[in-house]
């Protein structure tokens, strides 16, 4: 009993733990569907936040205005194209066509089987019903010839049952007409006991298009597709014949057939013949009502534009959104952009948006780039100018006094003095200005000349050529030396301007033969390293002092003994910005004796490195 009783608790266990499962299950997924649904509508209230504050902004600009108005133009042609090209109205359309010949098909077989006559069929007189008298019926067979002819092999007393029962519940018009295409029977007016009859009367004249409205409406409705279809006029007593599908019904062949009706409603028509034994009796003619097709159609297109109302609503708020994301950053853009152009303020910064990585945050590091640029431009300008008054101060300075003291003075030898001194401070400041002419312009100078290949070597050559065979290096000695490497000369080749380069390169041996003792030497040198051409100048003089290795290259500084009135101090500064605008890079340092820097420095050196041009 006990076996029993501990088999049925493990049964029972085992029964709950697939429940305990599938409810683990259940409540995971109700929590993965409640995470979701809180980030929808987390992500939907701060997209309606996001155009909540750009509308109490009220920043509509340009820009936003056309990304508003290009989307909601292209979604416009979309709805018109879908509208238009609707290939649901074609295809109802053929649908219905192929039901109603369907429908014919089965109504003609069966009135053909029965409801048409035989010998001993009665038949009428079509001729008195016409003339409105009544139905002479009698058997076929107690006729003449010429009235059997004339009679009407469709016994109507037959077929109307039929048409009631097969034509009614289909909400389709049915038409019965005779083999010479008059009309027999009409749906309409079969009715069962205490129906009403309800026809489809035309409007009213001018009632469709009374007014603007109206007539706009008939416009717009003209320009659908399928409305330059045949007019339908109801036949009425007339032959059946003015129907075309009719007459081909009557020649044998089903045929179909669309048309308009006042009320600009499609009505689609199938005729087709009614056989028996392959002799035509006549023929049947289905129709739809109007109105029927153009409802569907309405419905559908209708619910094109619910949803082409919701996805205008989404696509504005998106539109604007977007719009938000870039009018906003550009509006601040322009106007830091203008803030800088009016110089209100003295460094004003430029929004950064660089964390985007898109085109605006290209544009904002651009500017950013652009504006530090100016600012240290302007920097160095007004850096430039107070150098070049305080330079342009001391010689006229000494000038004026040099004048003063000349009238005072009693003896020759003082006035000769004076008079040193004054030719000496004009040669200074006509050094300056010329320097300082130069160094104004070479900016505007390498910002407008194209860049060309230089060789480094053929430069190196000119250059030391020039200082030998003039004999402007006194009694020191200048030597080249060039590695070509692997590659040879052609290897040595740097895209720049020639002529400032060989400026820089002039500069630097003017330099060192300044420094360099009697019988010194000036070793040039240029040798190719991974990416790059170095140019060595070095001298045997006393060296630089270690504080000054980035002073020298300040302008109007210079640590010559024995300068005044010789030099401006603008060479090393003017080499400097050469070398920086053909985006390479100068320094100066010490040569020791040994391989340490604690050896005995044996003269100055300055390595002037240039980029390798890709290939």
């Amino acid at each position: 009993m006990a076996s029993v009783t501990e088999h049925e608790a493990g049964g029972t266990g085992s029964a709950k733990a697939p429940a305990s499962r599938r409810e683990e299950a259940v409540s995971r997924a109700a929590r993965l569907a409640a995470r979701f649904r809180q980030f929808v509508e987390a992500l939907v209230a701060h997209a309606f936040a996001a155009f909540r504050s750009f509308l109490l902004r009220g920043r509509f600009s340009s820009l936003t205005r056309r990304i508003v108005v290009f989307n909601v133009v292209a979604l416009f042609i979309m709805l018109g194209g879908i509208l238009y090209l609707n290939q649901f109205r074609e295809g109802l359309i053929d649908a219905r066509r192929q039901s109603l010949l369907t429908q014919a098909e089965i109504i003609a077989g069966a009135i053909a089987e029965g409801a048409t006559s035989n010998e001993a069929a009665p038949v009428f007189d079509q001729m008195e019903r016409r003339r409105g008298k009544p139905l002479d019926i009698r058997p076929r067979g107690d006729m003449d010839d010429e009235t059997a002819d004339r009679g009407l092999p469709i016994i109507p007393e037959n077929a109307a049952p039929i048409l009631r029962r097969l034509v009614l519940p289909t909400q389709t018009r049915a038409r019965l007409y005779d083999k010479d295409g008059w009309l027999i029977l009409d749906s309409r007016q079969l009715t069962a006991s205490g129906q009403i009859v309800a026809f489809e009367l035309p409007p009213p004249a001018g009632t469709e298009s009374e007014g603007p409205i109206g007539r706009l409406r008939d416009r717009l409705l003209m320009l659908l597709p399928g409305r330059d279809l045949e007019r339908y006029k109801e036949a009425g007593s007339q032959n059946g014949s003015i129907y075309s599908e009719v007459t081909r019904a009557l020649g044998g062949l089903p045929s179909s057939m669309e048309r308009i009706n006042d009320r600009g409603e499609l009505i689609v028509s199938v005729a087709v013949p009614i056989q028996r034994y392959r002799a035509v009796l006549g023929a049947l003619m289905l129709s739809t009502r109007g109105g029927d097709i153009d409802r569907i159609v309405r419905a559908e297109r209708l619910a094109i534009v619910q949803v082409f109302l919701v996805v205008l609503g989404v696509t504005i708020l998106l539109s604007v959104v977007l719009a938000g994301t870039i009018a906003e950053p550009v509006r601040r853009l322009a106007e830091s952009a203008e803030i800088v152009r009016r110089g209100k303020t003295r460094r004003a910064q430029i929004p950064d948006f660089t964390a985007r990585r898109d085109e605006i945050g290209e544009l904002s590091g651009a500017l950013r780039d652009m504006t530090n640029a100016l600012y240290s431009r302007i920097d160095a300008i007004e850096s430039f100018a107070a150098d070049v008054a305080h330079e342009l101060k001391n010689p006229l300075t000494s000038l004026r006094s040099a004048i003063e003291t000349f009238t005072l003075a009693k003896d020759e030898a003082a006035k000769a003095r004076l008079m040193q001194i004054i030719q000496d401070d004009v040669r200074r400041i006509d050094r300056l200005i010329s320097d300082i002419s130069n160094a104004s312009r070479l900016d505007a100078e390498l910002s407008r000349e194209e860049m060309d290949n230089v060789n480094v070597a053929t430069l190196l050559e000119t250059v030391c050529d020039l200082f030998t065979e003039t004999g402007v290096t006194g009694s020191a000695d200048v030597k080249l030396d060039i590695d070509p490497g692997p590659q040879g000369r052609a290897g040595l080749i740097v895209k720049g301007f020639d002529m400032r380069l060989g400026q820089v390169v002039r500069n630097l041996i003017d330099n060192a033969l300044t420094f360099s003792p009697e019988g010194g030497t000036v070793l040039v040198s240029a040798r190719r390293a991974p990416g790059r051409i170095v140019i060595l100048v070095e001298d045997e003089g006393p060296g630089i002092p270690p504080d000054n290795f980035e002073r020298i290259f300040d302008r109007f500084h210079t640590d010559r003994p024995d300068s005044f009135g010789q030099h401006s101090g603008l060479g090393l500064a003017i080499s400097k910005q050469i070398v920086e605008a053909h985006r390479g890079t100068i320094r100066a340092e010490n040569r020791h004796e040994g391989d340490g820097p604690e050896g005995r420095v044996l003269g100055a050196r300055f390595v002037v490195e240039l980029p390798i041009p890709a290939n």
